[in-house]
């Protein structure tokens, strides 16, 4: 089953599907996280750059601001799970911003690396092998929404 929302730019919602119990994992997960977004973001973007130097300079604002929008993004996200199609049309356009700063496919897996990572040492424990993998289903949900519209973006630009 492909849905269409939007140009187009296809979710494809038989490739990941995200089950009522793994909404309920990432957002009570996620309201654990909230307290500590500072240093979650700080613990973010410290193993991403570790994992991949080289997408430093993609990043020309103050890294902590760019953390608290980080932080801001995700929480919308996580509290809109309940109605994704509604949360699709910002992430698309999330998708297209970021393929203009010049974020390249390969990236999102670094991305996920140092969520992953960062929320095993946020949450400890309550990171369990069940929370990952609900975690891991709504990260590729919106990741490859992302990209589809930074693709479909790249594609209507008229060449120079």
């Amino acid at each position: 089953m492909t849905a269409s929302f939007g140009s187009k730019t296809k979710l494809q919602l038989n490739r990941h599907i995200m089950t009522p119990r793994q909404k309920e994992l990432v957002q009570t997960s996620w309201k654990k996280v909230v307290p500590i977004a500072d240093t979650a973001a700080e613990l973010f973007y410290g193993r991403l750059f570790e994992l991949d130097p080289s997408l430093r300079p993609l990043f020309k604002t103050d890294i902590k601001e760019q953390g608290k929008k980080l932080m801001t993004m995700i929480t919308t996200a996580v509290r809109a799970l309940d109605n994704l199609p509604a949360l699709v049309p910002a992430v698309q356009a999330l998708g297209r911003r970021h393929g203009g700063y010049g974020v390249k496919d390969e990236h999102y897996a670094t991305v996920a690396t140092a969520l992953l990572w960062t929320l095993e040492k946020g949450l400890g424990p309550d990171f369990t092998p069940e929370t990952k993998e609900a975690w891991v289903v709504v990260y590729t949900i919106l990741a490859d929404t992302m990209k589809a519209a930074s693709a479909e973006s790249a594609q209507s630009v008229p060449a120079a």
